[in-house]
């Protein structure tokens, strides 16, 4: 690959160092600029789910839309559930839905809900690309959707040619988010069709701190 381990770790020792202190604990993301991709073709465009091998570095927030044993198997897991019945509430208030749809990080379904799903909050989660993972109605254990999600972000190409990732948060070792970083560029280039030739460049950077470019 292009971008060497050493010079990930440089720019996101740099991008932490370059950050003024906060009340917070500030995520860190990475910025990828793509070149000679013609965002006007579907095709061109993409969504993706990348693991990161060192987790987010903060929990999500998790929320299940599910009735029976859906909700029993998330209740154990001490996740917000959401019913069939609240969804229904849901449609009716818009300032309700889409306080929802920025609330939580990642949603699970159980299957039969999705068409009012669709309905009620698609219009929400789709642009946030939030839509639910979809379980089946009788799954009993969440658990490993869970701790797969809590490694997980979620990226999409649509309309400019940039990658916004997050890659973990500034308390993390910056070898680990190294690694991350790496994981999400790989899952990129993967889908370019002429690879690492169509980035242009790469930035990290903290949620509140400057851009710092990842040399080649």
């Amino acid at each position: 690959m292009a971008f060497d381990r050493q010079k990930l770790v440089e720019a996101v020792k740099e991008a932490k160092a370059r950050a003024k202190p906060r009340n917070f604990t500030q995520t860190v993301e990475i910025a990828v600029n793509l070149k000679d991709i013609d965002l006007r073709k579907p095709e061109n465009r993409f969504k993706l789910e990348v693991v990161l091998p060192h987790g987010r570095g903060k929990e999500p927030k998790i929320a299940v839309i599910a009735d029976g044993a859906v909700a029993e198997a998330a209740k154990k897991l001490g996740l917000d559930v959401i019913s069939g019945e609240e969804l229904e509430e849901l449609a009716k208030s818009p300032r309700q839905a889409r306080k929802l749809a920025k609330k939580y990080d990642f949603f699970i379904a159980a299957a039969p809900l999705m068409p009012k799903i669709g309905r009620y909050l698609g219009r929400y989660l789709g642009p946030r690309n939030k839509m639910p993972v979809v379980v089946p109605p009788t799954m009993t254990n969440l658990e490993p959707i869970v701790e797969k999600l809590k490694k997980t972000v979620r990226i999409q190409l649509k309309n400019n040619p940039v990658v916004h990732a997050r890659i973990g948060t500034e308390n993390m070792d910056d070898e680990k988010l190294a690694e991350n970083a790496e994981a999400v560029l790989q899952a990129i280039i993967n889908k370019l069709e002429r690879g690492e030739n169509q980035i242009k460049s790469v930035y990290v950077k903290t949620t509140m701190g400057p851009a710092v470019k990842v040399e080649r």
